[in-house]
């Protein structure tokens, strides 16, 4: 009986001593004034921004010619499969963070930092933060691109950098970016054609018509690659492709 009565009085020491769980309450309810309304809207452009993240690092950045061009190279060696998919994207990544490096600086030291600071409103943060990627596209956009986006608009020339917007920027920048990757893909393509035709002659001429010409000249597309140094030289011409 004592042993029951001591067990009851611990177990009630510890109901009495466990904190009070926290309740959350989840209610939609109007604003109730015009600065609450916009708070709200703020908050939900922010999560829709962070949504929207990979998709935004991937049109306004130097990945799109990146990853395209290394596409191109491993269907010329003839290794669809070699590099993996991921390790392509993860060197394309790696290669626009280092190529982005000094645009994110300047919108960071022009536009967060003083919003951070409170020396500026958040519309002139956004503005300035912007205006170093915006650089970087039109740098890297054709004319005709751009040109091409404003007639489907039916709107003016622009005189500065600050008439064109996002809206026509962004697509023009991909279109030219593709582009280019596609002229860089095609340079790529050679030397490993001209192998593949003269081992498919040679086989040709030694009667060998079954063998599969791919088959054989995998090997030298391979040792050219190495002995050229292909990755150094690849790496180092896209990164300095860029204006």
């Amino acid at each position: 009986m004592k042993k029951l009565l001591i067990l009851f009085f611990l177990t009630g020491i510890v109901f009495a001593a466990a904190p009070t769980i926290p309740t959350v309450n989840l209610s939609l309810s109007a604003p109730s004034s015009p600065k609450e309304l916009v708070s709200t809207l703020n908050v939900m452009l922010l999560l829709t921004l962070l949504v929207l993240a990979p998709s935004i690092v991937l049109v306004t950045t130097s990945f799109v010619r990146l990853i395209v061009v290394f596409g191109f190279l491993r269907q010329a060696l003839g290794t669809p499969q070699s590099p993996p998919t991921t390790l392509l994207v993860s060197l394309a990544l790696v290669l626009t963070f280092f190529i982005m490096e000094p645009y994110a600086k300047k919108a960071y030291n022009n536009g967060i930092e003083p919003y951070m600071q409170n020396k500026i409103g958040y519309e002139t943060a956004i503005k300035k933060s912007v205006k170093p990627f915006k650089m970087f596209m039109i740098k890297n956009t054709r004319e005709e691109d751009l040109a091409l986006f404003f007639r489907i608009r039916h709107l003016p020339n622009p005189q500065t950098i600050n008439d064109v917007p996002l809206t026509i920027l962004v697509p023009a920048f991909m279109i030219s970016e593709l582009k280019t990757a596609f002229e860089i893909g095609f340079l790529l393509f050679l030397p490993f054609l001209i192998i593949d035709m003269v081992v498919s002659s040679i086989l040709m001429s030694l009667g060998m018509m079954m063998l599969p010409p791919v088959m054989i000249s995998l090997p030298f597309k391979i040792l050219l690659f190495i002995l050229v140094d292909g990755w150094h030289l690849i790496v180092m011409g896209l990164v300095q492709s860029f204006k």
